[in-house]
């Protein structure tokens, strides 16, 4: 267990992505009700994905046991009305507008965490933190952060806001954030919550393929790494790419989208075995892949 940010709260170090979730309503339901019922207490969600529909599933599934739970949500990216797509929208009416909208499909008095859905730095970012601020005192939101993989736009927030994580696709084929993001949040008490640990499924037993810069070989490469290190010490292959990111102290807790009941099954046992690895196991892992660091938004 992990302390989210400057919080006191804590979270499962598995958490659950619902961005996956169908539209079969008993399945959901009992996905997330089971992920419940084994200790995954943080629930990630976004008025994005299906049109605010997602939302709505995690409301009534996650409303009988509201008190025990830690739901976040997502603003920022409007739906055309046509459908056919959405446009960046990070303006402050638009945040004091729509979290009323995320609180009524969640059936919920107040989110956990709320979260800008992205963010430029060429953004109006002191009244994006304005109406985070807003709606914090009016009790609508506990806590804010952001969900960004830019440099200059988290550093900015970290030397202007107040919040407490910064979501990041973090893993051992995009060691991005090790070049300076990870330790510039850990300094200022901002916990990582990370997505993409496992790349896709590439590093727990999906078939090799291109990954960002990597070629189809260097991606097996890191697999095979990965397996090494589960075989060597009787764990699965999930669990070292989990715990290759968890033995970073600034990450609070890895998001697993899950579309089965097989998946979560998965995703609670790695949460029972969870645990960082070795300083020898970072070692191999680490330098079974070469490094590369961001190229744009520095």
């Amino acid at each position: 267990m992990n302390p989210l940010g400057k919080s006191d709260l804590l979270v499962s170090a598995v958490s659950f992505g619902c961005m996956s979730l169908g539209e079969n309503a008993m399945v959901y339901k009992d996905l997330l009700r089971k992920a419940a019922d084994a200790g995954i207490n943080y629930f990630d969600t976004a008025d994005l994905y299906q049109k605010g529909l997602n939302e709505l599933y995690v409301g009534e599934a996650l409303k009988p046991i509201r008190k025990d739970v830690l739901i976040a949500t997502k603003v920022g990216n409007q739906w055309r009305p046509d459908g056919s797509g959405w446009d960046w929208n990070p303006s402050k009416d638009y945040i004091l507008r729509h979290v009323d909208q995320s609180l009524k499909r969640l059936k919920t008095d107040y989110i956990d965490l709320y979260q800008l859905h992205g963010g430029t730095i060429d953004d109006p970012i002191d009244e994006i933190i304005d109406a985070f601020e807003v709606i914090k005192q009016q009790g609508k939101i506990r806590w804010y952060g952001i969900s960004s993989i830019r440099p200059n736009v988290v550093r900015e927030y970290v030397k202007r806001s107040n919040i407490v994580s910064v979501m990041l696709q973090y893993s051992l084929l995009d060691h991005r954030p090790e070049e300076s993001l990870l330790a510039l949040l850990h300094e200022h008490g901002i916990s990582v919550i990370c997505r993409g640990a496992i790349a896709q499924g590439l590093l727990v037993g999906k078939a090799a393929d291109r990954y960002l810069q990597y070629t189809d070989g260097e991606v097996a490469k890191a697999a095979k790494a990965v397996s090494k290190v589960a075989n060597e010490s009787g764990l699965t292959n999930l669990d070292v790419a989990l715990g290759y990111v968890w033995t970073h102290p600034a990450v609070a807790t890895a998001t697993l989208g899950v579309r089965t009941t097989a998946q979560l099954d998965e995703g609670i046992q790695a949460l029972r075995r969870a645990a960082p690895l070795s300083e020898s196991q970072q070692h191999l892992l680490r330098h079974s892949v070469r490094s590369f660091s961001y190229e744009v938004h520095r």
